[in-house]
């Protein structure tokens, strides 16, 4: 058996309970032996991460849910197969619903083309769905559920004390889940979901990828205003609200404007 390596009280992040990184950060939240699981990453890892809960000594039939911070397959290939193994339910925002229980590859980013991806994304059945300011109880445990929009529309956070299971909107180097029209991006939304967690009385940041940290307001604000930049975009696909170089160029083609120090050749 295995000493328990909580992080806080009542949450264990299981690669940091291995020592080594399977995959996505999985949360295992839990109070006396009732628990849950706060996504569960690659079916090729459901094993191992089942073996080491099983080490822990958590019942594996006192499993209350398995929760999908968001429908990217990183966070949620395995669930079909760890819904199976843990005879439990799934929990997910109404708007992860239709992609985890289709097995949406192009919603879940489990194929992406232009980078020769291609994986399998099993299809699962959503029991519970969730949304902002529901809570979910774990023995005496409240869970508080933050819808934080931006890097999907479907993706949760999770609120234990002063600690935010923040998954994919916020990262220690001040780096952000990916912007992808794909899967449900909005860069307005992602900057609203970073003000909250910004003004927050969170003091603890734990991410679904890396180490956890502070809520810093500083290295929250740049991250803020780095996103809010991409709103003026050049380009259609980036999820720009306006495109003032495109405006600068329908000016400038119309008066044929040259840039300063420029000369048309002669003829």
């Amino acid at each position: 058996m295995y000493s328990r390596k909580p992080i806080f009280p009542g949450i264990i992040e299981l690669n940091f309970q291995a020592g080594e990184v399977l995959g996505c950060n999985v949360y295992l939240v839990y109070d006396a032996d009732e628990w849950l699981l706060i996504d569960i990453g690659y079916e090729e890892t459901v094993d191992d991460f089942i073996e080491i809960i099983r080490q822990l000594d958590f019942p594996l039939s006192r499993c209350k849910t398995l929760v999908a911070t968001h429908a990217d397959v990183d966070h949620i290939q395995g669930l079909a197969k760890a819904k199976q193994i843990l005879k439990t339910t799934v929990t997910a925002h109404p708007k992860a619903v239709r992609p985890l229980q289709e097995g949406d590859t192009l919603v879940t980013l489990a194929e992406i083309e232009a980078q020769g991806l291609k994986m399998d994304m099993p299809p699962v059945q959503i029991e519970t769905q969730v949304n902002d300011g529901d809570v979910i109880t774990v023995g005496n445990l409240e869970i508080k559920v933050w819808h934080t929009p931006g890097h999907t529309d479907s993706q949760l956070a999770f609120q234990i004390g002063d600690v935010l299971l923040s998954g994919d909107n916020i990262y220690r180097d001040g780096c952000i889940g990916a912007i992808d029209a794909h899967h449900g991006s909005d860069i307005k939304s992602f900057v609203n979901s970073l003000e909250r967690i910004r003004d927050s009385n969170v003091q603890w940041l734990a991410p679904s990828h890396g180490p956890i940290f502070a809520n810093d307001a500083a290295m929250l604000n740049k991250t803020i205003d780095r996103v809010r930049g991409y709103l003026k975009m050049a380009d259609f696909g980036t999820l720009a609200d306006s495109w003032p170089l495109m405006d600068q160029w329908d000016e400038e083609v119309a008066a044929g404007k040259l840039p300063d120090g420029l000369e048309p050749p002669k003829q």
